[in-house]
């Protein structure tokens, strides 16, 4: 079993834990802890699926999979939260992790995950890539940050999506597309220049959520936590969106963020 793997760069700290999803058990900037703890918290990767999964099933070809349900009636962000990771690297300010992909997916496959710390950033990239066939996936993060640091306001989010994926009763897209609606969300966007949102503490911090991903869930219903969630496809994507990974085309996706204080 890994050890947690702890990176440090000027006043940033983040901690991560393979054999927890390989989630980032906590990242304290000058010494103020911005992520909920608690083992299911923190920040983890989504993969090889975002979100929610209709009924657990997708359809790759003439094959359809049936995906454990862990949300009832679907299943729900992937199986690498719940898997142990290998630490591939680590030194002081960077970390590599990985994992094979196997049962339930239905796919044999690689993932890795490298986390990348400055003094004023975290990067984070994630590569899916096949040992076989090509299958569809997605891959993203589920950062659960506090809503309140202990130290004023509640944070405040900041973003301009291109549209709003218009939520059905089943908490799935329904495929048509809305403009914008005031919160709370629990909710997917869509930003094709790019994700960036602004995570704002008054008085405390300002932190930016960027990716070239062109997706990103926005999750704030619930008073101790805020989700930013940038992802390579909606909730439901494996069905509607299918990104094929192929031997000579594996999935890549990055976010950075960058923080100040405002303090």
């Amino acid at each position: 079993m890994s050890e947690n793997v702890t990176l440090g760069a000027g006043s940033a700290e983040v901690t991560v834990a393979p054999a927890n999803g390989c989630r980032l058990d906590s990242l304290k900037i000058g010494g103020t802890e911005l992520l909920r703890q608690g083992e299911r918290y923190g920040a983890f990767p989504m993969v090889p699926w975002c979100g929610r999964t209709e009924l657990g099933r997708f359809r790759d070809g003439g094959d359809i999979h049936q995906l454990p349900i862990n949300s009832a009636p679907h299943a729900i962000h992937g199986t690498g939260r719940d898997t142990a990771w290998r630490t591939s690297r680590a030194d002081e300010t960077s970390a590599a992790f990985t994992y094979d992909l196997a049962d339930p997916w239905p796919y044999s496959g690689r993932v890795t995950q490298l986390v990348e710390l400055t003094d004023t950033s975290l990067t984070l990239t994630m590569g899916v890539e096949t040992y076989d066939d090509s299958f569809p996936a997605q891959a993203g993060w589920h950062p659960w940050f506090l809503r309140n640091l202990g130290t004023g306001k509640d944070v405040e989010i900041g973003f301009r999506p291109a549209w709003q994926e218009e939520r059905g009763e089943d908490h799935l897209p329904t495929g048509r597309r809305t403009d914008p609606r005031p919160g709370p969300w629990d909710d997917c966007f869509g930003m094709p220049d790019g994700v960036d949102v602004t995570l704002t503490w008054p008085g405390a911090l300002e932190l930016k959520v960027t990716s070239r991903a062109e997706w990103v869930v926005v999750y704030n219903e619930q008073s101790g936590a805020v989700c930013v969630e940038p992802q390579s496809g909606p909730p439901n994507g494996l069905n509607t969106h299918p990104r094929l990974v192929t031997p000579i085309d594996p999935l890549e996706i990055s976010t950075t963020w960058t923080w100040r204080s405002l303090a």
